[in-house]
């Protein structure tokens, strides 16, 4: 059984930084796309940001200019660099990894507030 394994959530102050990170062990993670997505209390999940796997990146408009999705195929890792974070971005994370099969992770919560 896969699990992806997610780390970095936590309390920031609104306009603060953290960065997610998630290890895929166990998987052909080259060939997988990769992406984050988060669920706030009472929302739907939704997609935040993607890496395919050839680098390419997408980003709800919500986000753009202010989140960052990387990969590292070495590490088997995924990385959501988070910047000038708002309240609206509270939520919990979670780490997809999508090829011949899907793998979720465990969430990671984010929580901005001052």
């Amino acid at each position: 059984q896969v699990q992806l394994v997610e780390s970095g959530g936590g309390l920031v102050q609104p306009g603060g930084s953290l960065r997610l990170s998630c290890t895929a062990p166990g998987i052909m993670f080259t060939y997988y796309n990769m992406a984050w997505y988060r669920q706030a209390p009472g929302n739907q999940r939704e997609l935040v940001a993607s890496i395919n796997r050839y680098g390419t990146t997408n980003y709800t408009d919500a986000v753009k200019g202010r989140f960052s999705i990387s990969r590292d195929n070495a590490r088997n890792t995924v990385y959501l660099l988070m910047n000038s974070l708002k309240p609206e971005d509270t939520a919990v994370y979670y780490c997809y990894a999508g090829h011949r099969y899907t793998y979720w992770g465990q969430g990671t919560q984010v929580t901005v507030s001052a």
